[in-house]
């Protein structure tokens, strides 16, 4: 052993260590890592800064943008909407929620599909009267298992596919992971749909927190023109709101308190809903629906440029003891004030008569500016936005799904390569404002932290080359007598899967893919075998909620706890790489 290949042997250790204890940001861990690699001269400046113009890394980032179009659009909720249905039970719910969840997955990136799945997972346990936690880890595993399917699927696969392309291996194709992720996919949901129930938490639902969540008013109007107009409740989606709930309906100068799930709707209600905070963002979804009194249109704002911000009043608020009209807050911020909340209690009536007190939270709908212009001034205590608010706009949603088809078809049909199909996709996304500059902008700055640990982490892999260390580990491994091409990818398939749910996936299949090379240069066979087994066990992390962003997710929303990843995902690990391990030799022999 050299003093570089214990070195740098080192500084992975240690970067392993601090992964684990997530006590720095990952990305100022691996970026540190890269710094140190790269001032003790274990790799050049070009090898350590060659990660970040990867075409893996850069497909990922450009994968963001086109996610951000179906979302902006509502293309996304539109799916999932049509595709979950309305189950009667516990199993059928599961059933429904794979199916879709694992659909979405295999074509956009699984943080956005499961944040936008959480919403309507919470809703069936309101209405089952059933723990969201019998529903939220299998959303999570589902969202896993479908990105496996294609190479778009999980960012795992196209950094991986980034470093085979790197060395001047073919690349692959959309689908050619297919022929072991869809098994996996289904031997997988059969495991969660027969043992989940059993395996998972009853734990305190939606019903328990919103009776502890601050109370807001919000009132929505049916517009002319509306799809929900001759809509009854129930068909519109009313019923069984996940945040909150139907109050009343004000028409032609009646109220309706005792509002029936077959009610009509018609164009020029007003509709007062009662629930969390997050029932204006819930209810601004649902298309058809506009804010009351057009207090929104007054700020002439488009709706790529609007966010919720909820805010709460601090002592040199220029409005204090005065009544929403009276301090002219819509004209003086430019925000339009929703719902008003006091000691955690909604405050009844017409929120421009409430006189504001020292202490109010007030849920704002407002300009993506606000938050930067008022986080910092005296005016409010607390100014904190609603991730992920903005209503979307339904006009463009069958557009921007048509892009994606698009996108997929031509590289399916070997047109371009899954770069650049993805730029043009893109690029015809941001063409049709299906979503605008900013918002795509924003949205890769949102995820700039997961590109960064990607980018800086193909520099700690080139050290393990440089240095020698990866051929060391490898001559260690032949020492121990594992000549067999098998056994050989037994072994690569459990680092890797070790690895990922101590650390990131991505950092752990760049930091194990030299060696999955220099395990197959060894044994003088093909790689890909090898990569595969390096993509499939750095994907499919189920034990822990650190491995994969998906399962820290609904950890909060589930009530969960480390000990549950372990109970239900030490057997899905294990049927995972049994499945995996099985069919990677077919498809692709040695």
């Amino acid at each position: 052993m050299t003093p570089e290949i214990l070195f740098t042997l080192l500084i992975v250790l240690g970067v392993l260590i601090a992964l684990a204890s997530n006590r720095v940001p990952a990305e100022v861990t691996m970026m540190g890592a890269m710094v140190i690699v790269l001032v003790t001269g274990i790799i050049t400046p070009r090898q350590a800064l060659a990660g970040f113009a990867n075409p893996g890394l850069m497909t990922v980032g450009v994968l963001y943008i086109v996610a951000a179009a179906l979302r902006d659009t509502g293309a996304i909720y539109w799916v999932a909407h049509k595709l979950l249905g309305q189950p009667k039970t516990a199993f059928g719910s599961q059933l429904r929620l794979i199916a879709p969840t694992a659909l979405l997955s295999a074509f956009l990136n699984n943080t956005t599909v499961v944040a936008m799945m959480i919403p309507a997972v919470q809703e069936w346990a309101q209405r089952l009267r059933l723990s969201a936690s019998k529903l939220l880890m299998p959303l999570s595993y589902a969202a896993i298992l479908g990105g496996t399917c294609t190479l778009i699927g999980t960012s795992t696969n196209l950094v991986v596919d980034g470093l085979v392309q790197q060395k001047g291996l073919p690349g692959f194709h959309i689908f050619d992971l297919t022929w072991v992720g869809l098994p996996l996919l289904v031997i997988g949901s059969v495991f969660l749909l027969l043992f989940g129930r059993r395996l998972l938490p009853s734990r305190e639902g939606l019903v328990e927190q919103l009776e502890n969540a601050r109370e807001y008013h919000v009132e929505m109007r049916i517009p002319e023109g509306s799809p929900l107009h001759n809509k009854t409740i129930q068909e519109a989606g009313l019923r069984n709101l996940t945040h909150g709930y139907l109050t009343e309906i004000q028409r032609d100068g009646h109220l309706y308190t005792a509002v029936g799930p077959d009610m009509q709707l018609q164009t020029g209600d007003q509709l007062a809903f009662i629930g969390a905070p997050e029932t204006a963002r819930e209810l601004q979804r649902i298309n058809g629906l506009v804010p009351a009194h057009g207090a929104v249109h007054k700020l002439n704002l488009n709706t790529h440029q609007r966010c919720l911000v909820e805010v709460v009043i601090g002592p040199e608020f220029p409005g204090v003891n005065q009544t929403v009209k009276e301090a002219a807050f819509r004209t003086r911020y430019q925000a339009a004030i929703l719902s008003i909340s006091r000691h955690g209690l909604r405050l009844p009536g017409k929120v421009g008569e409430r006189v504001l007190k020292v202490g109010d939270t007030l849920l704002l709908d407002t300009g993506e500016s606000f938050i930067e212009q008022y986080r910092y001034r005296r005016d409010f205590m607390l100014v904190s936005p609603l991730r992920d608010s903005t209503p979307p706009d339904f006009r463009k949603a069958p557009l921007a799904t048509g892009i994606l088809g698009l996108m997929i078809l031509m590289n399916v049909l070997g047109w371009f390569s899954v770069l650049e199909a993805a730029f043009l996709a893109a690029g015809l996304l941001l063409m049709t404002r299906c979503v605008t500059v900013n918002r795509a902008r924003m949205n890769v700055s949102v995820n700039l932290p997961v590109l960064v640990v990607i980018g800086a982490s193909f520099a700690l892999g080139t050290a393990l080359e440089e240095s020698g260390a990866a051929g060391w580990i490898v001559d260690g491994l032949f020492r121990a007598h594992i000549t067999s091409p098998w056994m050989a990818l037994v072994l690569i398939y459990v680092i890797t899967a070790l690895f990922t749910e101590l650390i990131t996936n991505n950092a752990a299949a760049v930091l194990v893919f030299p060696l999955a090379l220099g395990v197959a240069e060894q044994l003088g066979v093909s790689p890909t075998p090898f990569i595969v087994a390096v993509m499939f066990a750095a994907s499919a992390s189920f034990m822990t909620p650190l491995g994969y962003q998906t399962n820290l997710m609904v950890m909060g929303p589930g009530g969960y706890r480390f000990t549950d990843y372990l109970r239900i995902g030490v057997p899905m690990s294990l049927l995972a790489g049994a499945v995996s391990i099985t069919l990677i030799p077919l498809v692709w022999p040695f």
